[in-house]
């Protein structure tokens, strides 16, 4: 396999960056901004907290491994033989981390200076996986803290308890840390059989925007790249309803005002696809519920939110949900005004201004956001995990039409699959 280079230009707005197929398997996209003093990059593999069952073309069947083993093999990579990698990282000043989503793990840094220097540290410590029985064990007790920390934490149970009530069996219902139990059964070999499932680099991306130029990244890359072969890497996940498993769930805890989230279970997508559904289901939640809208003025002006209301869409392999959050005192205020403004909404169809003025500012924003390192770094990542390019969400936008939202309303944002999660001050 050779290298190979591919510029990606958007027609709308001039911008591009370099494509690069690598001979050792990476995917690798490049961003040169001309100007900006920073730069960002992050190497990601397609491995989260809901990977628990996947086979290669080399195994006979199907493996599946405890919950929460993505987010402690992100933990173990920093510990190298020789040293911490943040020890390496303090050297050049970049700032250093990581991170475990339900569907990926990301190892990332910022710098002004010494990117390549930086770039080195983060090629060549992912690669180098050591583990042994002994800080397996130790890591064990620090994630267990990390976990009942979570447990405590309201904001953190009023989402998973939405999730928990949302799907019946798709692992993201499970918290990516997993439980005390999950990373009990955690061993040295397991996290060897995960490392080299997922980190194979045929499953990765490596992605650097800002101050940088493609002969850098490049550089590194044939250096210190380690070729692997195409596994055939296959996930997957149990079957899961239409159905949500409860409407609502409370829990107590001590929290000065009731917290909630209100969600939806909609029909997930793949790819390109998904994209576009989040796309619609934020043009759709911007003409319904944005700080100007009549519903969301009313609702504040009679005390049932506040400013800290808000709307998010969470999406990835097999789910996909929009939920609505915040603290109120009236949580089941919320979901009657919601329910009744959207099943009204359904009937008379939405405002084609309001969708024209809402599609303009959300085109704009992307458009602003192409002047954002991380910005730029983040889009081309969640790009290439949907097999798109970041461009594509403009061409996207371009094509999405007021039916397409009215669908949407009243398809996806159903009564029938709605949760509302509270958590209530303990008396």
């Amino acid at each position: 396999m050779e290298t190979t280079k591919t510029i990606i230009r958007s027609p709308l707005t001039g911008d591009s960056y370099t494509q690069i197929r690598h001979k050792s398997g990476l995917n690798i996209l490049v961003c040169e901004m001309d100007g900006f003093q920073t730069t960002q990059a992050l190497f990601c593999t397609n491995y989260g907290s809901i990977h628990t069952r996947f086979k290669t073309a080399d195994d006979a069947d199907f493996c599946t491994v405890p919950e929460g083993i993505a987010h402690f093999l992100e933990h173990k990579l920093f510990e190298n033989e020789d040293c911490d990698v943040f020890d390496l990282y303090a050297k050049t000043g970049a700032n250093a981390n990581a991170f475990t989503s339900f569907d990926k793990t990301c190892y990332f840094f910022d710098c002004s200076d010494h990117f390549q220097e930086s770039l080195d540290i983060l090629l060549s410590f992912v690669q180098s996986p050591y583990f042994t029985p002994e800080s397996v064990a130790k890591e064990q007790g620090i994630i267990g803290q990390e976990i009942r920390m979570y447990d405590d934490d309201p904001g953190w149970r009023v989402f998973f308890n939405m999730l928990e009530n949302l799907y019946h069996s798709h692992p993201v219902r499970i918290d990516i840390a997993g439980t005390v139990e999950s990373i009990a059964q955690i061993t040295d070999d397991l996290l060897y059989r995960c490392y080299r499932t997922f980190y194979n680099l045929h499953n990765m991306v490596l992605v650097v925007a800002g101050k940088c130029t493609v002969d850098q990244v490049l550089e590194s890359a044939d250096r210190l790249l380690k070729p692997c072969k195409d596994q055939k890497l296959e996930t997957i996940f149990p079957d899961e309803p239409d159905s949500i498993v409860s409407p609502e769930v409370t829990e107590n805890a001590a929290v000065g005002q009731p917290l909630f989230h209100l969600g939806f279970k909609c029909t997930p997508r793949d790819d390109r696809d998904c994209l576009k559904q989040d796309l619609i289901a934020t043009l759709t939640n911007c003409i319904l519920l944005s700080s100007s809208s009549p519903l969301y003025q009313s609702m504040l002006q009679d005390g049932i939110i506040n400013s800290s209301f808000s709307f998010e869409n969470f999406y990835g392999s097999g789910y996909f949900t929009v939920f609505y959050s915040g603290s109120s005192d009236h949580p089941e205020a919320i979901r009657e005004r919601i329910t009744a403004a959207f099943a009204e909404a359904a009937k008379t169809g939405l405002d084609e201004e309001l969708f024209q003025l809402h599609k303009k500012a959300t085109y704009g924003d992307f458009v602003r956001s192409l002047n954002n390192v991380s910005s730029v770094a983040s889009s081309m990542l969640s790009a290439a995990f949907l097999h798109c390019s970041p461009y594509d969400t403009l061409d996207i936008l371009s094509a999405v039409t007021i039916d397409d939202c009215n669908r949407f309303l009243r398809e996806e944002l159903r009564p029938d699959r709605m949760v509302l999660s509270t958590i209530l001050p303990t008396k």
